[in-house]
């Protein structure tokens, strides 16, 4: 089973600078005006152009906003060094949240890119999360 992950935004060509900058990852296939696949990570990204208001769902609980939200699912992305990753994150466009904070199984920084989607960095330590695993 592969994973596919898709990133709802309202603005295409800042997504593109922003994911390309701060993750570099680069432009792989392109679907019209709609959407584009960025590869260069474990698994390939898709920036879906979802306007600002519309649904989120056919169930219509809520509705798109590219202001900060908070979501259950974000995404990881595992570093070796963390402070030039939330540097170019930074300047790229994304937002500290809390200072990097280190844990027992590593480093982590918590951001949020230019859409509200939030995001971690982590820069695993010894073992990693094999430090707190039972």
């Amino acid at each position: 089973m592969n994973v596919l992950i898709n990133i709802d935004v309202d603005d295409l060509s800042k997504a593109i600078r922003f994911y390309s900058t701060a993750f570099s990852l680069e432009v792989g296939r392109r679907f019209g005006d709609g959407g584009v696949e960025l590869i260069g990570s474990s698994a390939p990204i898709y920036l879906l152009v979802k306007e600002a208001g519309t649904p989120s769902s056919s169930m219509a609980f809520d509705t798109r906003r590219y202001d900060r939200h908070w979501t259950p699912v974000h995404l990881d992305w595992v570093v070796d060094d963390i402070e030039s990753a939330v540097k170019r994150a930074v300047e790229a466009g994304a937002r500290i949240e809390n200072a990097i904070s280190t844990q027992k199984w590593g480093r982590l920084a918590l951001m949020a890119d230019p859409f509200g989607h939030g995001f971690c960095f982590i820069q695993f330590l010894g073992a990693g999360y094999d430090e707190i695993a039972s």
